[in-house]
């Protein structure tokens, strides 16, 4: 009993725990963070004020404000400009494309959240893909990368730089300056960039078409013409009052009579014999639905003209692929849960998970972030859809309602806030928060859309996550695995030591995310650097560093997961192109740290 009330011993069973949980995903990981920060407190290893300090943390509300000022630059328009200029030099050879797109998207990550940039310039390559003819699983992943290297540039360009910052002050080190690690950043990207553009156009396959079509989502056999025929008992009856999209697992996509296509929405459209109904749905269904309600299943021949591509994506209506982001309302939920088909006037056609399609059942599937939905509506209906902060349509659209007359002083308030916060005139904080403050008054940013633009669950992680590195101190768990760890690697140099610690480092990332890595791992760092004489500010930057640069799966790095479904990637396409980027930043960045800022 004593051994189980030893708080280190404590510590270290909810540590395998949370570890465990987050590996397992059984819950969302933000939710997961909040469930960690509860237990501590039920435990005493944290007090209830420590428990909630995370949201208050500066960190904490630091990102939220960047996460602001972020949305002011994309409401203005600023980054349609630079969309301007990639269609202009990007020209038709990979590798030149891909350096191009580097040179334009990684700067803006430096002081543009990452995930935002992807969410913005994702629909834009594939427009550009379609123009060039070329497949976007050529483009995609080095997108992705080129964000998470750009964001390596100053202390904003991610949410866990910034925590890295507010983690070193709790320690005694001191916040980061904003451009206190960007010698190693821009050394960084450049060499990921030459490597991506030089090696990513000959490790990454051709695996998607640059349009959506039925193919890439195998459903030829997942779509069927029915005729209502003079015996069915749906003559007379509305689509709605037939209830047949509910009781069978099918969906009416198109009403044809006498030649004339009736759009969505169908549900009040009454049926007449002789209509022909285009559907979304299994061999099993259509075959129960046959006998039950007296229809007839035409044969596929009836599909050859015009294609049903064609049939499906005319003047009136449309199909384009939609990605699930993870903000949104969707994650967690099935599709009839949320009255998909209602709310947007759209129906979903397929699911793309990853490498896994999913085609029946679809309406009791929980979804999940970056889950891609191919969807079938009227043209009105993808306007809604653009419009949403929760769904993105990955079809170049002009947007409506760009304040492109505010870009300049969006501009303007974010290179305010950067100077200002460069030359040590007041911290990060304050300058960002003045800055969100000018976003509203000058009609950069209207006051409804503050709310929106956060990621809430990017802070209900950081502000969970946070008592545990508090109760790591609290209970001495992170001096005990310090002592641990620095006597293990005693005789062991200084430069081995942070090659260590940028693995295990990448490693927790892969299995956990960046920001939990950061939280347990830079204590440890730092503690074993303390022990051995060893420079502690070398130890930290080398886990923030390691910490962001996850390359080799899908999962490690939020913006991997976002080109996962629309790349038509496998799992280990990441791999494949990941592996040697990662191998190259694990040597070379602490060969910079330690060079720089000395061991």
């Amino acid at each position: 009993m004593n051994f189980i009330q030893n708080p280190i011993v404590l510590m270290l069973v909810v540590l395998v725990c949370s570890l465990i949980a987050f590996v397992a995903e059984w819950l969302p990981v933000d939710l997961t963070a909040l469930a960690i920060a509860t237990v501590l407190i039920v435990l005493g290893l944290v007090t209830p004020e420590e428990g909630i300090a995370g949201f208050g943390n500066a960190a904490t509300i630091t990102v939220m404000l960047m996460f602001i000022l972020s949305a002011g630059i994309a409401k203005t328009g600023v980054i349609q400009i630079v969309r301007d200029w990639l269609m202009k030099w990007g020209g038709k050879e990979p590798s030149r494309q891909i350096f191009v797109m580097g040179l334009l998207v990684g700067p803006i990550t430096a002081f543009i959240n990452n995930t935002a940039v992807v969410a913005v310039f994702l629909p834009i390559v594939e427009e550009w893909c379609k123009k060039q003819n070329i497949s976007p699983s050529k483009l995609l992943i080095p997108l992705s990368y080129v964000t998470v290297l750009g964001g390596m540039i100053t202390v904003i360009g991610t949410s866990t730089n910034i925590l890295a910052s507010g983690v070193s002050k709790d320690l005694g080190y001191g916040e980061f300056g904003l451009f206190q690690f960007t010698a190693v950043g821009v050394i960084t990207f450049i060499v990921g960039l030459v490597y991506l553009a030089l090696f990513a156009p000959k490790l990454l396959p051709d695996r998607k078409s640059s349009s959506p079509n039925l193919a890439n989502y195998e459903l030829k056999d997942y779509m069927s013409e029915v005729v209502v025929t003079p015996r069915s008992t749906l003559i007379g009856q509305t689509l709605k009052a037939s209830e047949i999209q509910r009781k069978f697992d099918i969906d009416v996509l198109e009403i044809i009579r006498d030649g004339s296509h009736f759009a969505q929405p169908l549900a009040d459209k009454v049926l007449q014999a002789g209509d022909l109904l285009l559907i979304r749905g299994g061999r099993d269904e259509l075959l129960s639905l046959k006998d039950q309600r007296g229809l007839d299943i035409l044969p596929e021949v009836k599909f050859g003209q015009p294609p049903l591509e064609d049939e499906l994506d005319n003047s009136e209506e449309h199909i384009a692929e939609v990605l699930i982001l993870s903000n949104s309302r969707l994650v967690g939920s099935t599709l009839k849960e949320m009255r998909f088909r209602q709310r947007y006037n759209a129906t979903v056609l397929a699911i793309r998970r990853g490498e896994e399609l999913v085609r029946d059942r679809m309406g009791k599937v929980p979804l999940r972030f970056g889950d891609l939905l191919l969807v079938q509506g009227p043209q009105s209906s993808f306007t809604g859809l653009q419009t949403t902060r929760e769904l993105l349509v990955l079809e170049q659209r002009e947007a409506e309602g760009l304040r492109v007359d505010k870009a300049w002083v969006a501009i303007a308030i974010i290179l305010g806030v950067i100077v200002a916060a460069a030359l040590d005139l007041a911290p990060i904080l304050v300058t960002a928060l003045i800055g969100v403050m000018a976003m509203v008054v000058t009609g950069c940013l209207k006051p409804g859309e503050i709310y929106g633009a956060v990621r809430w669950d990017v802070i209900f992680l950081l502000a969970g996550l946070i008592p545990l590195g508090t109760a790591m101190e609290n209970s001495g768990t992170t001096d005990w695995l310090a002592q641990q760890l620095a006597t293990i690697g005693g005789g062991a140099s200084g430069l081995v030591l942070l090659i260590i610690f940028y693995l295990v480092t990448n490693l927790l990332t892969e299995l956990l995310s960046n920001n939990a890595a950061v939280i347990l791992m830079i204590p440890i760092a730092a503690g074993v650097a303390t022990s051995l004489g060893l420079n502690p500010m070398a130890f930290i930057f080398t886990v923030t560093f390691a910490a962001s640069n996850s390359y080799i799966t899908p999962i490690g790095y939020q913006t991997n997961t976002m080109v996962y479904g629309p790349g038509g990637y496998k799992f280990f396409d990441f791999t494949r192109v990941g592996l040697p980027l990662n191998l190259i930043l694990t040597v070379i960045t602490p060969l910079l740290i330690a060079w720089l800022y000395g061991l």
